[in-house]
């Protein structure tokens, strides 16, 4: 079933595979998209997938999450993503653009600001985020956030994408609103399970009212919270002590899927775990290294800050790998039981995340329904020709991705690319590898010059 084609809504795509959310600092300062990014999505829709998920692209002006990551917060953007989208097309990939905002997410920024404490409620949380404590949004700032959603939904349709994807999970700001060990307000947006969902109730409206009915629409939903990983120090304990330790399980989150459905949304994409980096959201192991690069790359922002690079500094590696690696190394395809649990709770079309690499294991969780569709993202990072792989009828590519987690920790502060040294036979090989995947695009008569204003090529204008 895997190279067969397959429709949700009005889009079908190619066959079953796409590539899941994966970015980096690929856009200018002011988050227009670059040469770096525009050649990162041409070279993964040359793999052969069916459509790129994009990197979770931020609806709000001032929380950059992180600095050089792409902006979809203003009109002035959409020729920078409309020329990116056109390359992924023309080589039969469709595009479906994520939108998110960090919220109290928010990792890192020339300096700290109040508008990246923003968060559900007031707390503090060690591990995500640079300001020393969350800040609740008020409800103007609710209200704001819900309008920022639906124009950087109409931005998207308007680039041409082929969808739109919204993130309400990875612990981001939706995310931080659904999560009752999270969410303490006692007004309309928290309480109750109801409550807590309304932000991404009105949300959903807002850009279904913003895009029409007719353009695809998905959402990523996480289909457990587990609070308690990575282990961490959040402030204040939350009661009952269900909520602090553990958040949503898969009966609210099922219950979220059919309220989603009924207010018309064509998909669900399908991972688990709060936060990014999680061990549920990033099955693999512990990235320490990249950890360790990340929090020291902020560590004057803020007093929390130092302390967490500081201490990972301090701690030896074994200590270190043994304190906040517990819960990861989860088994390949680990959220297949939880896509099984929506198929049964929706009708709409799923789309599994996390750990696919077998070709085995993808035809065996497509043919028995458990997913209609398989995410991957570092695989393919990995293995560029992972889909001629497996149409040449082998199980696993020669040198497969060992889910070390460095790429997802690293390219926050370095370059996109697969940073596991065991794959490579020198860094320097290692280091041609990453920067293939940020070349600029060669083939196109489009190009980004340095103010991020798109502009036809010279030569091509001239014919």
């Amino acid at each position: 079933m895997l190279f067969e084609p397959f429709t949700i809504g009005s889009v079908t795509f190619k066959n079953r595979i796409v590539r899941s959310s994966l970015g980096g600092r690929t856009s200018y300062y002011d988050g227009t998209p670059g040469p770096a990014w525009h050649g990162f999505e041409q070279r993964f829709a040359e793999t052969g997938v069916a459509g790129i998920i994009s990197a979770t692209i931020g609806v709000n002006a001032r929380r950059k999450s992180p600095l050089e990551y792409p902006s979809i917060s203003e009109d002035r953007f959409i020729k920078a993503f409309r020329a990116g989208a056109r390359t992924v097309q023309a080589r039969g990939c469709r595009y479906i653009m994520q939108i998110g905002d960090p919220g109290g997410h928010t990792q890192t920024g020339l300096f700290s600001e109040m508008a990246d404490a923003k968060s559900s409620s007031n707390g503090f949380d060690l591990l995500y985020g640079y300001r020393n404590r969350l800040v609740a949004m008020s409800v103007d700032e609710i209200e704001q956030s819900v309008i920022e959603f639906a124009e950087a939904a109409r931005r998207v349709r308007e680039i041409g994408c082929d969808g739109i994807e919204l993130t309400a999970s990875k612990g981001y700001l939706i995310h931080q609103f659904l999560n009752p060990g999270i969410n303490r307000r006692t007004d309309a947006y928290g309480g109750s399970d109801e409550k807590r969902f309304r932000i991404l109730a009105d949300i959903v409206t807002a850009i279904r009212k913003s895009v029409g009915r007719d353009f695809l629409f998905g959402v990523r939903l996480a289909a457990e919270d587990v609070n308690w990983l990575p282990i961490n120090i959040r402030l204040p304990i939350t009661w009952p002590l269900r909520h602090y330790f553990f958040g949503n399980g898969i009966a609210e989150t099922t219950e979220h899927a059919r309220k989603l459905e009924r207010l018309g949304v064509d998909y669900l994409h399908i991972d688990a775990g709060y936060g990014f980096p999680h061990p549920y959201v990033n099955v693999g192991r512990f990235p320490l290294e990249g950890f360790r690069l990340f929090f020291n790359s902020n560590r004057h922002l803020s007093l929390k800050a130092a302390v967490r690079a500081s201490a990972l500094n301090t701690l030896p590696g074994f200590l270190s790998r043994g304190l906040f690696g517990i819960g990861w190394n989860r088994p390949p395809g680990a959220n297949v039981k939880y896509c099984e649990a929506f198929k049964r709770a929706v009708r709409l079309p799923i789309i599994a995340n996390g750990g696919f690499q077998s070709q085995r294991l993808i035809e065996e969780t497509l043919s028995s329904g458990k997913a209609d569709m398989i995410a991957m993202a570092r695989p393919l990072l990995a293995n560029p020709d992972l889909l001629q792989t497996f149409a040449r009828g082998e199980d696993q590519p020669a040198k497969p991705c060992t889910f070390c987690g460095e790429c997802c920790a690293k390219t926050a502060t370095l370059p996109l690319g697969c940073y596991d040294r065991t794959r490579f036979a020198s860094d320097r090989e290692m280091e041609a590898e990453i920067l293939r995947w940020s070349a600029s695009p060669v083939d196109e008569d489009v190009s980004t010059d340095e103010a991020g204003h798109v502009a036809r090529d010279q030569r091509s204008a001239a014919t």
